[in-house]
């Protein structure tokens, strides 16, 4: 039987970065990854249906720096900035560390039928409404192909249509080179919770081949944050409309 391998693992430091970006002395590793853990789930529990692809952590000095991936930025921002303004303190009740500075960004997904994990939950959801299993996995399948995907495969496992036996049941479409480092493929895992038990969810999306030096692009449109500041599209834009006028 062969080996599996997390695809984004596999290809850490070749065309992919860390999710966690930080560094600490060894005494204090385990309480910072942990508490990156419970910040993570924190987030993605609060604002699930803010569709949430990532979570990024970076850590200096005295400031926590927490990128929020969302297809609906919206609903993360909230009104007048009021939905980050609540996040950003629950956040620092939750790590209960009166020295550190939490600075939440919100990054707005850019094609949402690219992204693997956004894909992943939303099959699950299908199921978990009571959609036929190969149903949602070839329109989710159809969705990113459409969007420029260059391959989709999509893996579901558990008491599939009700069955008694779990089974596991896949799909694919166009090319899924796993064993290519410069291939950009994204990787989601979601679970559906049906009234036969859980079903796991794993898709993986091909993009590409990228030429070697190069890395992953990431799928997004835009920043904001909580202390006005703007990202390098916001000023390229601001710039190219002074010179405008």
């Amino acid at each position: 039987m062969g080996q599996k391998t997390h695809p984004r693992g596999f290809r850490l430091g070749v065309i992919q970065t860390w999710d966690s970006q930080w560094f600490a002395a060894p005494k204090d590793y385990a309480n910072l990854v942990y508490e990156d853990k419970l910040i993570r789930d924190f987030i993605k529990g609060k604002l699930f249906n803010a569709g949430i692809s990532k979570i990024e952590i970076w850590r200096k000095a005295q400031l926590i720096q927490v990128n929020i991936h969302s297809v609906r930025p919206g609903i993360v921002v909230g009104k007048g900035g009021q939905g980050l303004e609540t996040l950003k303190n629950q956040v620092t009740e939750l790590i209960n560390r009166k020295d550190i500075i939490v600075q939440i960004n919100v990054i707005e997904v850019a094609k949402a039928d690219l992204d693997a994990q956004l894909t992943a939950e939303a099959i699950a959801q299908q199921l978990e409404r009571r959609v036929a299993f190969r149903k949602a996995m070839k329109q989710a399948m159809q969705r990113a192909m459409r969007s420029g995907a260059k391959g989709v495969k999509v893996m579901v496992s558990g008491r599939l249509g009700g069955n008694d036996i779990a089974r596991t049941e896949w799909l694919r479409e166009g090319a899924i080179p796993l064993h290519t480092l410069r291939a950009d493929i994204d990787y989601g895992l979601a679970t559906a919770k049906t009234i036969f038990g859980i079903i796991g969810v794993k898709t993986w999306i091909y993009k590409g081949i990228l030429a070697p030096g190069e890395v992953a692009q990431r799928n997004v449109k835009l920043v904001s944050n909580l202390d006005g500041e703007e990202d390098d599209t916001q000023q390229r834009r601001r710039r190219k409309k002074r010179g405008e006028q």
